[in-house]
């Protein structure tokens, strides 16, 4: 294995030995350490964040509670990027273009397709003070003739974190659950879809709340139902 102090080879690939070499997979790592011991590439860090496209993975604060902000964890080692020929990125990691981009949103009406969160908006769940942005990401679709490939979809940054990159969907599994619907159901997510947006009965609604309830609370509202049932 090459040294990743050898300036004839590629920044990236320099990064990739250096990690590989001194910090090792399951360790921790930040920027200043990488600068430190790459001093002569400027932006050694972001040639780093491009190993992501050749399956190198590294988590961060957000992916691993236990970081400090500044550190990051090498995961996982991917292809061995400083071996000529392999450290060329998969076509369907090429970059986009911003017609390409501003498309995607647009189709995907400015949502994020995970979690439904529009641009701008905040999650609700940090007292408001985290606010959504939105990404285009790469999908990986399986289809029913067993065929696979990447689309394009809208999604916010904190779902697209981590192993969201690695997420795939059996388009030909849902064609068959949607094959094996009745017609009242299909009627309704045919609505959903023209919608694009899930319209909750009164049911499901009641139903969402008392899923919320303390123990001594769904033990009333059980015993409500059986007083009306008598």
């Amino acid at each position: 294995m090459p040294s990743f102090q050898d300036k004839k080879l590629g920044s990236m690939a320099r990064a990739a030995l250096w990690l590989a070499t001194v910090v090792g997979e399951g360790n921790i790592f930040t920027k200043a350490q990488l600068r430190e011991a790459i001093p002569d590439v400027a932006q050694i860090d972001r040639r780093q964040r491009d190993l992501r496209d050749h399956g190198w993975r590294f988590d961060t604060s957000r992916d691993d509670p236990s970081l400090r902000q500044q550190e990051q964890r090498f995961v996982a080692r991917g292809a061995e990027v400083w071996i000529p020929g392999k450290s060329k990125a998969p076509k369907h990691k090429v970059g986009l273009t911003a017609a390409q981009r501003a498309k995607v949103l647009q189709d995907d009406n400015h949502l994020c397709r995970s979690c439904g969160i529009g641009a701008g908006e905040a999650y609700g769940d940090d007292g408001g003070v985290e606010l959504s942005k939105l990404n285009v990401s790469r999908r990986k679709v399986l289809h029913s003739d067993g065929t696979a490939e990447h689309q394009l979809v809208t999604e916010c940054k904190r779902c697209g974190t981590g192993g969201g990159a690695d997420r795939e969907v059996d388009l030909g599994a849902l064609l068959e659950l949607v094959e094996n619907l009745s017609s009242m159901e299909l009627r309704l997510f045919a609505k959903w879809i023209d919608a694009d947006q899930r319209s909750f009965s009164p049911i499901e609604k009641i139903w969402g709340i008392y899923r919320t309830l303390p123990q001594e609370s769904r033990a009333a509202v059980a015993q409500a139902i059986d007083d009306m049932a008598d």
